[in-house]
């Protein structure tokens, strides 16, 4: 049985204040607090199961949303990775002090991860080969050594507790074995440079996912940071159109997350298959350039595909500036205890870096984050309610065939309350608390993006047919 536990763990963190924080054993039974004191939260979508929040007790509904987490094939479209962390002597079969591996999956209830082949953006004004051939084999040396630390985790390291999937039908089958499920999605198409051949290529080598962009326009799209520093293609270059008819025919999901709105929309006008979102947000909540307008969504539900929402706590909820006072008195603590000012768009220091600390300074910095919570309080950082208020709007927008769950873990994501893979019910238990029954959570958690899986497959084939 997974432990349940409705916020972040403090002593990893040390982002929380004391009020607020529910703890929950392995047996669904709150500590430290009567369940009485606080009614479930029943604000969001109003669907068929909705009275149920409303009528039943706290017992009962952690029963109700514990008995649905065990039944549902949960998936989570989004991790990134260290090759560092797929090796003999440490690896994912162990607890680590990352946000996922397969102890903190077991123990979360969370069946399945797009491991992400990731590969940061350069420029011409960092690297000046960057769209080069000798920057582009950088890349894709980058891209292959992630690739390769997948397939070393999956057929040598833990074998009998993961194995790859290359379809839907993998994914359920493997499931269905007890065993936890992998698969490869590609960050950024930068690491195909202008070889059209590697699309095959990493296709071959198990990615089921493949992004246009990241952080930085690449050779085959804008991305989303164009908002700021200005547009290359203006959408899709000429290459990037090959690569979506290739990915078509292939087999390959189109992601689009990272992308302009221009290449978005394009990307999905274009694609004879659905296209996804791996990782996203609602800007219509978050007006950040990161995520998703109304328009690029209901773009998406005509094309069939499904937006990823994930928990970046950045991307979810727009916080208001600290004090002078409390952002002093912060810089001051973080200086205190050796931690680097957070990455920018992030109001707390990363979690690994807090992992890093001695106990003696992780307990300090507790601490002391405790008192200046008091004394100059800040706007509390984003929760699951935060996350799921997302996966309810676009469920409002669009509908719930074109929904699905995101982490981001290791890039930046985690929000209170789901913080790591060990605390993956902790969103189920929300969506039970909103009202949502067992047949929407499952496509929430999996079921639509499976379907988007199984459809582009079909499209690859009768392509493949007409060659």
């Amino acid at each position: 049985m997974y432990g349940h536990r409705i916020c972040a763990t403090l002593a990893v963190t040390g982002i929380l204040s004391a009020a607020g924080c529910s703890l929950w054993s392995p047996t669904g039974k709150p500590v430290g607090r009567n369940p009485e004191q606080e009614p479930p939260a029943t604000a969001g979508v109003r669907v068929e199961g909705s009275t149920f929040a409303q009528s039943y007790s706290e017992e009962a509904l952690m029963k109700r949303a514990r008995d649905i987490h065990e039944r549902v094939l949960t998936i989570d479209t989004h991790v990134d990775f260290s090759p560092a962390n797929f090796t003999a002597e440490r690896n994912y079969s162990q607890r680590l002090d990352t946000q996922l591996n397969l102890p903190k999956m077991v123990e979360g209830g969370l069946d399945a991860v797009f491991f992400s082949v990731f590969v940061g953006q350069t420029s011409e004004a960092q690297n000046p080969d960057a769209f080069k051939a000798s920057g582009y084999e950088r890349a894709y040396k980058a891209a292959i050594d992630k690739f390769d630390a997948v397939h070393r985790l999956t057929e040598q390291i833990a074998p009998d507790q993961l194995e790859l999937a290359l379809t839907a039908a993998d994914v359920r089958r493997i499931h269905a074995t007890g065993k936890k499920v992998a698969l490869i999605g590609v960050e950024n198409g930068y690491s195909i440079g202008e070889e059209i051949g590697r699309v095959k290529e990493f296709y071959d080598r198990g990615a089921r996912y493949l992004s246009l962009t990241h952080n930085g326009h690449s050779q085959l799209a804008d991305s989303h940071t164009g908002e700021r520093d200005g547009w290359k293609w203006n959408g899709l270059s000429p290459l990037g159109k090959h690569v979506i008819d290739e990915m078509n025919r292939l087999g390959l999901m189109i992601d689009v997350a990272h992308a302009s709105k221009a290449t978005m929309m394009q990307s999905a006008a274009l694609s004879k298959a659905p296209v996804i979102a791996s990782h996203s947000g609602a800007r219509a909540l978050c007006d950040v350039s990161r995520n998703m307008d109304d328009e690029q969504l209901l773009a998406l539900k005509k094309n069939g595909g499904v937006i990823q929402l994930f928990a970046y706590r950045s991307f979810i909820k727009t916080q208001k500036p600290d004090s002078p006072e409390r952002a002093a008195a912060l810089a001051a603590l973080r200086k205190e205890v050796g931690l680097s000012e957070p990455a920018p768009g992030q109001r707390e220091p990363r979690r690994n870096a807090l992992a890093k600390l001695t106990p003696e300074q992780r307990t300090a910095y507790i601490n002391n984050l405790a008192e200046i919570d008091k004394r100059y309080p800040g706007d509390p950082s984003a929760t699951v309610k935060d996350f799921v208020d997302h996966i309810d709007y676009a469920v409002k927008l669009i509908g719930i065939d074109h929904a699905g769950i995101a982490s981001d873990f290791e890039g930046g994501g985690g929000v209170t309350g789901w913080d790591d893979a060990a605390e993956s019910f902790n969103v189920t238990l929300e969506l039970v608390r909103r009202g949502y029954t067992e047949e929407q959570i499952a496509k929430l958690w999996g079921g639509n993006l499976l379907r988007v899986m199984d459809e582009v497959l079909r499209i690859a084939k009768g392509l493949q047919r007409q060659y």
